[in-house]
């Protein structure tokens, strides 16, 4: 019987460049969550304020991947 794989979840998380930003990352990467990739970064011409993504990835066990899976709950 072969065993199972993990599910890989994705998130790419974005917001304003600040501190809540940073946070929420902080806390994906203590639930953990993984860093995928480079940061991005964007300026948004209408609010004046630059824009951070970051991509995150996590393994997890016992789960199915389904569209109304509740990423951020993981």
């Amino acid at each position: 019987m072969s065993a199972s794989r993990p599910t890989t979840l994705y998130r790419y998380l974005t917001g304003p460049d600040d501190a809540a930003f940073c946070h929420r990352v902080s806390e994906a990467l203590s639930r953990g969550w993984t860093l995928y990739g480079n940061p991005t970064l964007a300026f948004d011409d209408k609010t004046g304020r630059v824009i951070c993504g970051q991509a995150i990835i996590k393994d997890v066990e016992g789960v199915s991947y389904a569209p109304g899976l509740d990423l951020s709950a993981q």
